[in-house]
Formats: C-alpha cells, structure tokens, sequence
C-alpha cells in the first residue's frame, strides 16, 4: 500500500543553482512587495529576459514560490500574488526576505514574544528532567561561556550554543526546530544584532548565570520566568530606535 505524504508538508526538491537564484530573487521581491498581493507577476516571457533564463527555469521558479504559498496561477490572470496569510512564513527562503522588509522590526518584535513564551517553556522542562548528564554538560558550556566574555563574537557564539543546549536538555523537538529555523535567519540581519549599549554583555551573562543555577537546580519556575527576562531584556538593550 502506497503512503500518501499529508498536503501539509513541504516538498524539498534538488534543484539546478540557475533555478535556486532565481527562485530567491522571486521571492525577495513578492515579500518585499515589489509585486503587490492581489497582482499578476511578469509573463513568463518577461521573466525568461529579465533573468536571462530559459521558460523551464521560470516555471521551476514559479512552481516553487507556489509551494511556498506566495502565488497562485489565475486563468486569465497569470501567475497572481496571494495575501501574506498564505505565505509559508517558516520557509528559509521566505524568512530570509521577510527580514529585507522595510518593516522587518515588526517582526523581529513577533520572533522574540515567540522566543519568549518557547525558550521560556523549554528552560522550565529543562530544569524538570534534568540527568546528571545533562547537568554537568551544561555547567561545563557555562564555563566556556564565562571563559569568553573578552572576546564578544566568540561571547556571541557560545551564546547561541548554550541556548541550544538548553534546548536539547528540554527534548521539546518542536519548540527547538522553530527556534532554529526563525532565528538563524534573523541573527544574519544587523537590526537583529543590533549595536548593544555598553555593558551589555556584562548584564547578558549574569542574566545567564541566574538561568544556568535554576535549571541545573532544578527549579521549574524559576527557570522559565529568568529565561523570558533575559530574553526580552537583552532584546530591549539592543532593539533598534524606531
């Protein structure tokens, strides 16, 4: 009997890299808005010249930015741009583009209330199921980390990764994956980063240190009101002025 994959999930195909660009391009310009929701794209033939492609390359790119939620074919319209509410807002491609808005800080504020509520979750289990393990591994990422703080971008990474260790010792799959997925996207955005105060990193790291002795103490609630605080205090330090 034949297994019939849920229209749900996304189809991941190997495509040429001729394809790959101009797909990305597409889709940086119907997030960006450059074709408005509700528009007709260029003809296929306009595209073909505008690209310097042959049509099968453009209908690989129009086939892919409709797996992504992003158009539709219309008899007599084309290939017509869909609503934001369609979009496939977890796609790589369309968070990329999402994050080259000119309102891109709108939802940089939505990925942290995200951040927020998921981090904060998996911070509590964490703490509940903690192994000895798990324990020790997490205090020796906490020393590398306090082992870093004069070096800023190796501060950064070891960062990232004793929040992914977090994380992994929670076992929630889902909760990391999104994390993961949204955040890679927006760390390569320099409003993301931001140009944090001074003192910054100081105050970053005793907020870590408070997290890294709740959880390895076991203290569920603890753990996910301080992993919420750091990570919406450390996002109020470094948010860019509107």
């Amino acid at each position: 009997m034949v297994q019939q994959v849920p229209t749900s999930m996304q189809v991941t195909r190997n495509r040429p890299a001729l394809a790959e660009a101009v797909i990305r391009a597409l889709v940086q310009d119907v997030v960006t808005e450059k074709y408005a929701p509700g528009t007709a794209l260029p003809s296929a033939a306009a595209l073909c010249e505008t690209f310097t492609v042959s049509r099968t390359v453009i209908r690989e790119a129009l086939t892919a930015l409709a797996e992504k939620g992003l158009v539709a074919a219309r008899q007599g319209w084309g290939t017509v741009v869909l609503d934001r509410e369609s979009w496939g807002l977890l796609d790589p491609m369309v968070l990329e583009a999402i994050f080259q808005r000119e309102d891109s800080l709108l939802f940089m504020d939505q990925l942290i209330g995200i951040r927020t509520a998921l981090e904060g979750l998996m911070a509590s289990s964490a703490a509940r199921q903690i192994t000895d393990d798990a324990r020790a591994d997490l205090a020796r990422q906490f020393e590398v980390l306090s082992g870093s703080l004069d070096e800023p971008e190796r501060y950064e990474d070891e960062d990232i990764a004793f929040h992914a260790l977090v994380h992994r010792i929670s076992g929630n799959e889902f909760a990391r994956a999104i994390i993961s997925s949204i955040q890679g996207k927006a760390r390569l955005v320099a409003q993301y980063t931001g140009a944090p105060p001074q003192g910054h990193m100081e105050l970053t790291h005793e907020e870590h240190r408070h997290i890294f002795e709740a959880v390895v103490g076991g203290d569920t609630e603890a753990s996910a009101e301080l992993m919420r605080a750091h990570i919406s205090r450390s996002w109020a330090r470094r948010r860019p002025k509107k």
